[in-house]
């Protein structure tokens, strides 16, 4: 049994993206609790399927966490979906069609973060703030995993992923994709503490989660949580009819492609991919890790920037759940080793026939270049050649975007990539032109 076509499969918000992601080259240099290859490099033993809640309720406003010591007022910018991107799957008796379009948004969901991080990442000065890089790049990195995770339990139910459509880009500024019930307006923005702030508001849940409370008929009233969205999924996978995932495998990623990737051939595989996801945004109930053995979990990577030091494990001191602490290496932040590239560029704001938009124009028909073969790759050509290639695109975005940033070859004038759909070639930029930046 097949999705229905793009057009009827999914919602559609046109907010999402992928692009520039980093290269097989670019390790993560995670200079904090401990050190990770990119996920296409290496295997990792595989996790129990233990279930896990996410972290505790965050205070209230103007209060302190117990755990992190976070100060940011809380509530207002915390991302809730909106109750409709459930209304078409009933956990209770999910049809695979319904289950294919909720999945669908969770591609884009995952995906749409990925250019606010890069951005960030790119107006850096790795020398100036190496550890900050690599901390962003570590979780761009997990990502794009997660999106590979979603699309394979997607293609295992028959269905098929759509990425290299204009209408799955995400609109700068704006909400994420999903609906998004909140107030939390996502920007394109060099990296700075406020720019921290809303990663912190993405990364964070608003309430923890316990995949055992949903198993009832009736889903949350009002906004849910992304916890909670996935955890909806994770029951109507459970109550699928009988032989709903096709096996052999079907257009599977898998671990030989990208390390942590999950090949899904049946409910056990399928729900450990949706539960790796978000582990390794939230954690668990008991510690900021991945899971069992796993990483530090995307939230309290980020909070290390903010507080300024690794986080470490403190064995002995206080509950379980509480023996780790920021004191670790030194994270610090250097404002002097950040380019001054604009918020939120678009294409048209830069005059045609000037560098400017030549090298806006060249990186984006080269982020849609990449949608195109991440859509190819997750559609079934799955192979070493289809992710060499689009690991090449990668790298060649990040050289793009990081000379942009850097005002070159004006250094008089910063731009940034603005991440939209061009699938025509950009035209050559005139010789000579170098002072019409602009």
């Amino acid at each position: 049994m097949r999705c229905r076509p793009p057009a009827t499969c999914r919602r559609r918000s046109a907010r999402s993206s992928c692009s520039g992601w980093p290269t097989r080259g670019a390790a993560p240099a995670r200079r904090h609790f401990g050190r990770r290859a990119p996920p296409w490099t290496t295997r990792r033993a595989p996790r129990s399927r233990c279930s896990r809640a996410a972290r505790p309720p965050p205070p209230r406003a103007g209060s302190s966490c117990a755990r992190c010591n976070d100060t940011r007022p809380r509530g207002a910018a915390m991302i809730r979906l909106k109750r409709s991107v459930l209304n078409r799957l009933d956990p209770q008796s999910p049809t695979v069609d319904a289950v294919c379009a909720t999945l669908q948004s969770a591609i884009e969901l995952e995906h749409a973060t990925i250019p606010v991080y890069l951005y960030a990442l790119y107006s850096l000065d790795a020398h100036k703030n190496a550890a900050i890089a690599g901390i962003i790049q570590s979780v761009v990195i997990e990502e794009m995993l997660h999106m590979v995770l979603a699309a394979n339990v997607l293609n295992a139910l028959g269905g098929t992923p759509v990425v290299d459509t204009p209408d799955f880009i995400p609109r700068f500024p704006g909400p994420l994709p999903g609906d998004v019930d909140s107030e939390l307006t996502v920007h394109l923005r060099p990296f700075s503490t406020e720019q921290l702030d809303l990663f912190l508001d993405i990364e964070e849940p608003e309430h923890p989660i316990n995949y055992k409370t949903f198993r009832s008929a009736a889903l949350p009233e009002g906004p849910v949580t992304i916890g909670q969205f996935y955890g909806t999924i994770i029951e109507a996978l459970g109550n699928l009819p009988a032989g709903s995932f096709a096996n052999p495998p079907r257009h599977q990623v898998g671990p030989d492609l990208m390390r942590e990737a999950v090949i899904v051939t049946d409910l056990a595989s399928a729900q450990e991919a949706l539960r790796r996801i978000v582990e390794q945004g939230e954690g668990t109930s008991r510690s900021p890790l991945e899971g069992d053995g796993g990483g530090i979990a995307h939230y309290y990577r980020f909070m290390q920037i903010k507080k300024g030091k690794a986080l470490i494990a403190t064995p002995g001191v206080g509950p379980v759940d509480e023996q780790y602490a920021y004191g670790g290496a030194a994270v610090p932040f250097d404002d002097t080793g950040v380019f001054p590239a604009p918020a939120d560029p678009l294409a048209a704001n830069y005059p045609a026939g000037g560098v400017a938009r030549f090298q806006c124009d060249r990186f984006n028909y080269s982020y849609t270049a990449l949608l195109k073969s991440l859509h190819a790759l997750l559609g079934g050509d799955g192979t070493g050649d289809r992710m060499k290639g689009a690991i090449g695109l990668m790298m060649s975005l990040k050289s793009q975007a990081k000379a942009m940033m850097a005002a070159i070859p004006n250094p008089a004038f910063h731009t940034g990539p603005s991440f939209e759909y061009l699938d025509a070639a950009p035209v050559e930029r005139p010789r000579g032109t170098a002072a019409r930046a602009g």
